[in-house]
Parts: C-alpha cells; sequence; structure tokens
C-alpha cells in the first residue's frame, strides 16, 4: 500500500482538500445527468453513489483524523447509507494508507522525544495496520511482542476546525435546526478530543480491563504507560483476525462469539454505566482458539442515570404499549419537544413508536437469534423508509438528549457485529449472572 509522506494540518490546508473534493462531486452530478440519458435511473444513481464514495474517501483519508473518523462512524449506518458508501468508508475501519517510515521516525521523536529503537529492543516502521487517528506498528522488548499505536500528526489540533467544516453538510442531511442544536457537535467534539488523548486511553482500558476480565470468551492486552505517551500507546501485540475478515461455519463458535461480545457490551451498560462506544470491527479481533480479542478503547462513553433509566425503559414491551407513559419518557429522553407543533408531536411520537418496536424485540425475549435475516431486513427498511421521508425532511431534527449519539451508535454497531457474527441463541439478560 502507498505511503503518506505528509498529513494536511493547517486548517486552510484541510479546507482546501475539501473544496478539492466537493469540485470532483460537482463533476460527478455532471456524468450523472449525462447516464440519465443512457441508463436506467437506478443505473445512473448506482454510478453516481459509487464515484463520489470513491471521492469523497479518497479526500478524507489523506485528511485522517476526525474528518475519516466522522467516515468511519458513518460507515456503521448501513440502514440509512447508500451500499456503495457503506463499503468504502468502511475502510476507514483498520485500512488506510499509513505514514511513511520517515515520517513515522519523525513523528515518534516528536512525541517521545526519542527515536523507536532508542526505546524498544525491535521496532518495524512499516505500520500493519492503519485506521482514522493512528496507525499500528510491531515492536519487541525484553522479549515481548508489542503494538505500538503512534497518532498522525497534527489530528488532535485540527478536531475543532474539521468539525466546522463538516457541520454545515451534518446540519443539512440531519435538517437541524435551533439555537441548542451546538450540544451534539459539541458532544462529537469532546469524544474526539478523548480519543486523541493517549494517557486517558491507557488509563480507560486498564481500567475495562479489569472490570470485564471475567467475562468468558473475552480477552484484552496488556497496556504499558511507562512505555506510552500523550500521542503513542504500547501495548501486548495479540494474535488473531480482523472480526470483518472471520468466517466460521461453526455454529457453536459463532454463539459462543456473539454470547462473549453480548455480554461485554451489557455488562458495561448496565453495571459499570460506561461503554465502549465504538463497536466497529477494526477494534475486535477473533483469536485462534475463537475468543473475542478488544484492542481500542479510545472511545468511552459514560452514561448517566438521568438517561439510562428512560433509555432502557423504553425497551421493555409494556412501557411501549402504554400511550401515557411512552410519550412522557419521550419528553424526558428530549425526543419530544415542548415546542413542538400538533403536527410534528404526532409524527415523532408514532415514528419513534414504531421503530422502538422493532428495535427494541431483543430485549423482550430471553433468547434472541442475531442471523434472522427478517428482523434486520426490517431494521434496514425502517431506516430507507425514514430517511426518503419527504415528511420528515420537513420537520426539525434538532431532537433527542446528545447522550444518544454515542448509545445508539453503540447499539446500532453491536447490532451489526452481531448478525455479521450469525450468533443464534444469545442469552439477553446474561449481564446479571456474571
Amino acid at each position: 500500500m502507498k505511503t503518506i509522506d505528509s498529513i494536511p494540518t493547517s486548517k486552510i490546508q484541510r479546507a482546501s482538500k475539501l473544496v478539492t473534493t466537493g469540485a470532483k462531486i460537482g463533476v460527478n452530478y455532471l456524468k450523472y445527468y449525462g447516464d440519465k440519458m443512457t441508463k436506467t435511473e437506478d443505473e445512473a444513481k448506482a454510478k453516481l453513489n459509487e464515484n463520489n464514495a470513491e471521492d469523497i474517501y479518497d479526500g478524507l483519508k489523506q485528511l485522517k483524523g476526525s474528518a475519516l473518523k466522522v467516515a468511519q462512524m458513518l460507515s456503521m449506518e448501513k440502514s440509512i447509507l447508500p451500499q456503495a458508501y457503506v463499503e468504502k468508508f468502511s475502510l476507514s475501519q483498520f485500512s488506510v494508507p499509513p505514514l511513511s517510515p520517515a515520517l513515522v521516525t519523525k513523528t515518534f521523536k516528536n512525541y517521545f522525544g526519542k527515536n523507536p529503537n532508542e526505546i524498544y529492543d525491535k521496532f518495524n516502521s512499516v505500520s500493519v495496520n492503519a485506521a482514522s487517528i493512528g496507525q499500528v506498528h510491531k515492536a519487541e522488548k525484553d522479549g515481548k511482542k508489542l503494538a505500538v499505536k503512534i497518532q498522525y500528526p497534527g489530528v488532535a489540533e485540527s478536531i475543532a476546525s474539521d468539525l466546522a467544516l463538516v457541520k454545515p453538510i451534518a446540519i443539512k442531511m440531519f435538517n437541524i435546526k435551533g439555537k441548542d442544536s451546538d450540544k451534539y457537535f459539541k458532544e462529537v467534539e469532546n469524544k474526539l478530543v478523548e480519543e486523541t488523548n493517549y494517557v486517558l486511553e491507557v488509563e480507560q482500558s486498564k481500567a475495562i480491563v479489569a472490570a470485564c476480565a471475567h467475562i468468558p470468551n473475552l480477552k484484552f492486552p496488556n497496556y504499558y504507560a511507562d512505555l506510552s505517551s500523550d500521542r503513542i500507546i504500547t501495548m501486548d501485540w495479540m494474535n488473531g483476525v480482523h472480526l470483518s475478515e472471520f468466517y466460521t461455519d461453526n455454529q457453536e463458535v459463532a454463539n459462543k462469539l456473539g454470547q462473549a461480545l453480548w455480554d461485554f457490551y451489557m455488562f458495561q451498560i448496565h453495571k459499570l454505566k460506561k461503554v465502549h462506544a465504538d463497536p466497529h470491527p477494526g477494534n475486535f479481533l477473533i483469536s485462534p482458539e475463537n475468543e473475542l480479542i478488544v484492542i481500542d478503547f479510545g472511545c468511552m462513553k459514560t452514561i448517566p442515570n438521568s438517561f439510562y433509566v428512560p433509555y432502557f425503559e423504553l425497551a421493555k414491551q409494556e412501557n411501549i404499549s402504554n400511550p401515557t407513559y411512552f410519550e412522557e419518557k419521550l419528553f424526558e429522553l428530549e425526543i419530544l419537544r415542548e415546542d413542538d407543533s400538533k403536527e410534528e408531536l404526532d409524527f415523532f411520537r408514532a415514528m419513534f413508536h414504531e421503530m422502538l418496536s422493532l428495535f427494541t424485540q431483543p430485549f423482550q425475549q430471553e433468547k434472541f437469534d442475531f442471523s434472522d435475516e427478517v428482523f434486520f431486513g426490517k431494521i434496514s427498511d425502517l431506516g430507507q423508509k425514514y430517511a426518503k421521508s419527504t415528511e420528515l425532511k420537513n420537520m426539525n431534527g434538532n431532537r433527542g438528549s446528545k447522550h444518544f449519539i454515542y448509545i445508539n451508535r453503540t447499539f446500532f454497531g453491536l447490532y451489526n457485529l452481531m448478525h455479521d457474527l450469525k450468533a443464534k441463541n444469545v442469552i439477553i439478560n446474561n449481564f446479571n449472572n456474571l
């Protein structure tokens, strides 16, 4: 894979790259209008999506950082984005062009004050894994095989300016209106700032590993604070394949892995009230012994009780079926607003009733089959229904607690991973026994 010798770090450089990408998208639309004269609408639109996804991803992967992280987050929205975008943006999870060896050495010295060979017995300057915020290298010290994660230059410093560039697109995409809409962007910005703080990540990693080490069929690396800094993390090298590349026709293995993944998340959510809010395949490996390995704890979301209680109250069928109680919880979760019109109240009450009735089905059963194509087909259809809703586009999309951003992201990602594993007979409330 081609390496990168420099990353645009200034606001002007990064904005210029996005402008160039925007120009390419404009050309793609001209091609689209031409294609409609010789092809069907579906064929022309599919080609447009393919070209736009390619150009947007190519621009973002050169910027790296929070710009690429947004693509990573969007790649998990399988029921909303066209498939071409999902496939292309999914590459941001663990496969993007890495920094060149020369830039790696320079970056390491800037962050740690030393060359890598002064710290480790062996250090491979060629990256084995590159993602949105950092890349991973193999190293050895005192007989231990290590993974060293290095943050890309300028990532932490460009978060605010990157989000300022993305903000107008997000406002239009999600139809966000109102003076208090900044709370959503601030939530994302704060989380991205945390993800670039590698000292915090090491602390969080050690805490979660200690709290979850007892969960069956889970493995974690050890983290070495003395070999880490605010922009570098050193941990054990873990042997395994990325979850997205893993396949088994052994249903017992799939069920074991699915149960471990589900237990890991439910224990965090219900017992710790703090959860690993980045459940994409690049953060998980499957060991040769078919155990689930969790390797990244940069994005952790604390769940305040004021959100946790009403959120999970609406996972109960009897509450969804109680119109008065249901509406009360929607107001509590800021889904319904005091300044809503009658039309907005009626629309969003019905919309969330339909969504929650479907999405909470696993929580209303003792065991659930996450290989069920009918269930996931309904989720996809519902996502497409509201993505195309002209009525929704005329409504104020500024609604819902800021905590929804990462909690919903957690559940959408978890459901997708469980479905990818084709796990069956998963015990839903097993966390009570852990």
